[in-house]
């Protein structure tokens, strides 16, 4: 039987690499999309959930080590939802020695007005909290507003689109902000959710749930995030392969005349992007070209993948 203090080693160990994991990865992230740049003022948006508290604790390591200047401001918007505990956050930042803000907007009772019961509030709550975030970043003087999204909220947002918009478009780890004055940035896009999951539990971030639609039952986001949990266990390596897609897009083999020129395809024009060649693979892969299981994965992936049927 392992001694307690060989325990906490091992736990130390895993903890100390799942960190280094995700500072890799939200490094590789701000590299591809170039979003910190020298002098940058990054408002942190701080909800209280897992998300957010993991990428705000790598932003402060990489602060450290990284070769440009940039400042954090965590900002929270309390949103006056009833039974919210006010003092956690403020209690948590300061003891971090965090520069931090807290907004107080009643964005509940709004909510609560204007949506019918028993519907969604997601969608107006959003648009709502939005707004303030970018009125408050330009007070504030900052030049990028970072969000909590990671991977996963990414593929989810794509198929939300397919499924509910008929749209191929999914949750940019850059853009625009609406109003045209920030840049918003999601460091976290190359970040797995169950590594965030992981990493929350170990450092104990004091989470703070969302009573005002976290309890709603049926989302449909919540099924499709059912739909991708379900094909990562039994299909390993299938959301890393989904995720690369999003970066590997070949618009002459989708069918958007906008993006891709089919008009004017002409007999005697060279082939392009394989033609149909690129469909032509009598047989796939076990497992995604280029995956590897993370020794986290590994105990049960020879289970998982002897049950698996490619047809």
């Amino acid at each position: 039987m392992q001694d307690n203090q060989t325990v906490d080693k091992k736990e130390q160990y895993n903890l100390n690499k799942l960190q280094k994991r995700l500072r890799r990865n939200v490094g590789e992230a701000i590299a591809d999309f170039n979003m910190i740049e020298e002098g940058d003022r990054i408002m942190v948006c701080l909800s209280g959930g897992k998300d957010s508290y993991t990428m705000l604790e790598i932003l402060r390591s990489l602060q450290k080590s990284a070769p440009v200047n940039f400042s954090l401001i965590a900002v929270n918007l309390d949103q006056k939802q009833p039974g919210f505990p006010e003092h956690i956050l403020p209690q948590y930042l300061e003891a971090q020695g965090v520069e931090y803000r807290i907004i107080e907007e009643d964005t509940y009772s709004i909510v609560k007005d204007k949506v019918p019961e028993g519907k969604t509030t997601c969608s107006l709550c959003s648009r709502l909290r939005r707004g303030i975030l970018y009125r408050v970043a330009t007070e504030l003087g900052c030049t990028k507003i970072a969000l909590g999204h990671h991977r996963d909220d990414i593929l989810q947002t794509l198929f939300l689109n397919m499924f509910y918009g008929g749209k191929l478009k999914g949750m940019p780890p850059k853009l625009m902000s609406d109003d045209g004055k920030q840049i918003v940035i999601r460091p976290l896009a190359y970040c797995r959710e169950k590594d965030i999951i992981r990493f929350s539990e170990a450092r104990q971030f004091p989470i703070i749930p969302c009573n005002l639609c976290g309890s709603q039952p049926n989302l449909q986001r919540q099924v499709v995030a059912d739909m991708l949990r379900d094909w990562d266990k039994r299909y390993p390596g299938r959301i890393e392969t989904m995720f690369s897609a999003m970066q590997n897009v070949v618009p002459s083999h989708l069918a958007d005349i906008s993006l891709f020129d089919f008009k004017g395809i002409k007999h005697g024009d060279a082939v392009v992007d394989g033609g149909d060649l690129a469909f032509d693979r009598e047989s796939l892969p076990l497992q995604p070209v280029g995956w590897r299981a993370d020794e986290e994965d590994a105990p049960d992936l020879s289970a998982r993948l002897d049950v698996l049927q490619i047809k």
